[in-house]
């Protein structure tokens, strides 16, 4: 067989789209020379380090893709400062077998204990497991299929919230939404019942829902599709930052020790 030159063999891999083998091609040689590799083992292990660096685009592209508000992981979260919220159970959504099964994931609790955290670290775990994310503010949701509706391109729009596997939902319930609102929202659950998992943050218990909506009709048919196969985790707790003003003397400790509650259907 002729020798190949390394331009050869570059060409080859870069049309092969074999990049980081190409880009790394001396290291893993050299690497795979060390470790006394057989040619199949060495070639399972140029392999291995091509799909490592595919994933971790695929990663950080759908990083971008989500339109995360900020960066946050499971890892970052104080556990200790919510002691009832069951871990396992938020390490057991992190598999992202809720996703694969198309639940939805409602996550309730006063303002500042963690909520979006919670939310921002499912998704990136979502991500890694391979699944699609797309995060979004209530609002901004809300406004955007409003928008959509105006231009006659709300069908559009609702495919847009409907092609990821998960939908997060954020601060749902801070603001009251007019009718026209809450039929919109109704349109984007029913899309996705049955067919793509979402994640709901909100302030306010399912029974105030009705006061969200402005009317109980449409949040008992949202409720209604939303809770059919649910996870409900709601966190009775301080907020964080008003912890740290405790903590520095500005704010008074509370009377009354908290508490968290997790429900599951």
């Amino acid at each position: 067989m002729a020798v190949v030159t390394t331009e050869e063999l570059d060409r080859m891999l870069t049309r092969l789209k074999l990049t980081a083998i190409r880009d790394q091609l001396d290291s893993l040689l050299d690497e795979a020379v060390r470790g006394e590799m057989t040619l199949r083992d060495a070639l399972a292990f140029l392999c291995q380090r091509e799909i490592a660096r595919k994933d971790q685009r695929r990663i950080d592209m759908s990083f971008g893709l989500a339109k995360f508000p900020f960066v946050r992981d499971l890892g970052g979260f104080d556990f200790t400062a919510q002691p009832s919220l069951d871990r396992g159970q938020i390490r057991d959504l992190a598999t992202g077998r809720f996703i694969a099964n198309g639940d939805a994931l409602l996550l309730l609790g006063p303002p500042g204990v963690g909520k979006s955290h919670l939310a921002v670290a499912l998704g990136r775990e979502a991500i890694v497991a391979g699944y699609t994310v797309l995060f979004t503010g209530a609002m901004e949701l809300v406004a955007n299929l409003a928008k959509a509706q105006a231009d006659g391109r709300l069908e559009e729009r609702l495919t847009h919230y409907t092609k990821p596997k998960l939908l997060i939902v954020d601060e749902l319930g801070y603001l009251p939404l007019d009718p026209d609102a809450a039929h919109l929202f109704f349109q984007l659950v029913s899309r996705r019942y049955g067919r793509g998992a979402m994640l709901v943050t909100s302030n306010r218990a399912v029974g105030e829902w009705g006061s969200v909506f402005g009317d109980a009709v449409v949040a008992t048919a949202i409720l209604d599709r939303l809770l059919h196969h649910s996870h409900v985790i709601t966190i009775r707790g301080d907020s964080y930052r008003l912890r740290e003003k405790r903590r520095s003397g500005l704010l008074q400790k509370p009377a009354a020790a908290h508490e968290t509650t997790t429900v599951s259907t």
